[in-house]
């Protein structure tokens, strides 16, 4: 089977064209191909199909087998892969269907070639604060929707944080019947956030396209910080504004391959 290994901030997807039709057993093989031991290695597994609803569709699967509804990072670089690879010769507008909705992306090259790409991500659904009991502490958690659940949780010191422990009880906590990935954020000396993610199905990754809209959604509300910002994840930086004009998120990030290949499908 080939493959292209791409990332966005560190947050590594396995992508596979299935514009003719789709491989049997997709949460297997998303749990296969993303073992880093045994497979190719990754978050997770995109697969590019064909849409009647837009110029391509999306569909996203766990490291662990289940599937997404979104993903910020993996479709920044699914808008790199369809444009290198000579599926589409646009650069704007750009359509891509997901679980969520259609969702709009504007690509920048740089010598021929995708480098960064801007996403609407569309409208957040913000819910009260509610406080979740893990980890022996009491956390004062902002629910917010962009087209999959997130849980943002402010904290003083993001670094000191062992989201080994605290992921897994927050990403499970019985408030959240279906899961929920959660952001652990604090505001930096520059106006901006600076964000770890504990992913649903995947774990800590080094960044989360949708958890830095959801964070900067959060954080705006609450006034920490302006509309538009800069995001920092381990794995570097996103730009976020929050569109007074018309509730839109907007992100810009980068979109890089890293290596094709084949794989063997054998047990």
């Amino acid at each position: 089977m080939r493959f292209t290994k791409m990332q966005g901030l560190g947050n590594d997807y396995v992508y596979l064209n299935c514009t003719g039709g789709l491989p049997d057993n997709l949460p297997e093989l998303a749990a296969r191909l993303s073992d880093r031991h045994f497979g190719v290695g990754a978050d997770g597994l995109i697969c590019i199909c064909p849409s009647e609803r837009a110029d391509f569709g999306m569909r996203i699967f766990n490291a662990d087998g289940s599937e997404g509804a979104m993903c910020g990072n993996g479709i920044r670089c699914l808008g790199k892969y369809v444009y290198d690879k000579g599926l589409t010769r646009k650069t704007s507008l750009l359509t891509v269907e997901t679980a969520s909705g259609v969702r709009y992306l504007e690509l920048f090259l740089r010598d021929g070639r995708v480098h960064a790409v801007l996403v609407d991500m569309g409208r957040p659904a913000l819910s009260p604060p509610v406080k979740l009991t893990a980890a022996g502490r009491t956390w004062r958690a902002v629910p917010v929707s962009v087209g999959n659940p997130h849980a943002v949780v402010f904290c003083g010191e993001v670094d000191a944080l062992n989201l080994a422990e605290l992921g897994p009880a927050l990403e499970r906590h019985p408030a959240f019947p279906d899961r929920v990935n959660v952001e652990f954020a604090q505001t930096d000396d520059r106006g901006g956030l600076k964000v770890r993610v504990w992913e649903r199905g995947s774990g800590e990754t080094l960044a989360c396209g949708t958890g830095a809209c959801a964070a900067l959604a959060a954080a705006a509300q609450d006034g920490l910080v302006s509309r538009h910002t800069a995001v920092r994840l381990p794995g570097g930086e996103l730009e976020v504004r929050w569109a007074e004009e018309n509730g839109h998120l907007y992100m810009t990030g980068p979109a890089v391959t890293v290596f094709e290949g084949e794989i063997s499908l054998e047990k």
